[in-house]
């Protein structure tokens, strides 16, 4: 039972044991397994369509050294898209609208994109702190702020995923908060509010696969600087 605003975020607990773990790994169940028959069934051939596609869009301007990603990249948007949208059910919860696990996500994965770059292209990932033809009065200048947005990168895809799935979780709770409030008082507008709601409901299936394809694209375009 939720007794206030915010305790849909807080990771459940089941005998003082965190649930977040399982949280995770559950929807994994869900998909189809690959089979031995020649022709498969719909459910896996438009799962197979999805990741083909998907991993074509990504990969796609990205260099053949940068290939290796595909899995990883892949497994990381199915994840999220799947724990975005199973979060919309009622009774669930939601492991992306919790930061640590959002950072937990951002932060060794951006780091991975940094060291590959200093390891493989020292100068060329030393150079994007400096732009060509900087003044000399400006150069430390702007290697601090070339610096501070280089960090300012996982924060920044951790708080945008964080961020948009919360907002949308409690517009739904309040929307629908007030429409079982009206419904007794002010019916019609009980009805008003909960076709906001539905229209809210499905804008935030849309949030839910754009905030995970979001996320896994800009790590690619960071990977490909």
């Amino acid at each position: 039972m939720i007794l206030g605003l915010f305790d849909q975020f807080f990771s459940p607990n089941l005998l003082g044991v965190p649930l977040l773990a399982i949280a995770i790994a559950a929807p994994w169940v869900l998909f189809p397994k690959p089979s031995n028959r020649v022709v498969h069934g719909r459910s896996l051939t438009a799962q197979n369509s999805f990741i083909l596609n998907f991993t074509k869009q990504i990969l796609l301007p990205l260099n053949v050294g940068a290939h290796k990603w595909a899995l990883l990249l892949t497994v990381l948007m199915i994840n999220l898209i799947t724990l975005n949208l199973l979060g919309l059910l009622p009774y669930t919860f939601t492991p992306t609208t919790q930061l640590p696990l959002n950072m937990g996500f951002a932060i060794p994965l951006w780091l991975a994109t940094v060291v590959i770059g200093l390891r493989n292209q020292p100068t060329i990932a030393l150079g994007h702190l400096l732009p060509e033809g900087t003044p000399a009065p400006l150069i430390p200048v702007l290697i601090i702020i070339e610096t501070i947005s280089l960090f300012v990168r996982p924060f920044a895809l951790g708080v945008r995923l964080t961020a948009n799935l919360a907002a949308g979780h409690l517009l739904i709770q309040l929307l629908s908060s007030a429409t079982l409030f009206l419904i007794d008082q002010m019916w019609p507008v009980a009805i008003l509010t909960g076709l906001v709601m539905a229209l809210l409901t499905l804008l935030e299936l849309a949030v839910a696969a754009i905030q995970a394809y979001v996320f896994v694209l800009l790590l690619s375009l960071y990977l490909q600087e």
